[in-house]
């Protein structure tokens, strides 16, 4: 708010389960200093494609009430399409908001 005079807001996003490639091919551990400290994350740490598919049925059926009735989880632009908004004059009244972005899931609790 001491910043908005001089138009910064700061808000955040929080997205539930985003279908990408992220789950999948896990993380690239390149840095060759983090490398020689974990030698043990090394190996491939991304779901098979059969994980991964199961990991978004589970998140449709159970964990995502939206994507349940809409058989199917949110997406990359989607989450793109918030940022862009949230970045716009059109949110110009918008500040110190977290804004969930998970169909729903915030409102479940644990599952």
């Amino acid at each position: 708010v001491d910043l908005a005079s001089k138009g910064i807001r700061v808000n955040a996003v929080n997205p539930g389960v985003v279908i990408t490639e992220l789950q999948k091919r896990g993380y690239d551990f390149n840095v060759s200093r983090f490398r020689a400290i974990n030698t043990n994350m090394m190996a491939n740490s991304g779901m098979s494609d059969q994980s991964y598919a199961t990991f978004l049925e589970r998140s449709k059926t159970v964990t995502h009430p939206l994507s349940s009735s809409l058989n199917r989880c949110c997406t990359a632009r989607e989450v793109a399409d918030l940022c862009a908004f949230l970045a716009s004059s059109k949110a110009s009244y918008i500040t110190g908001e977290c804004i969930a972005i998970d169909g729903s899931r915030q409102n479940l609790g644990a599952r």
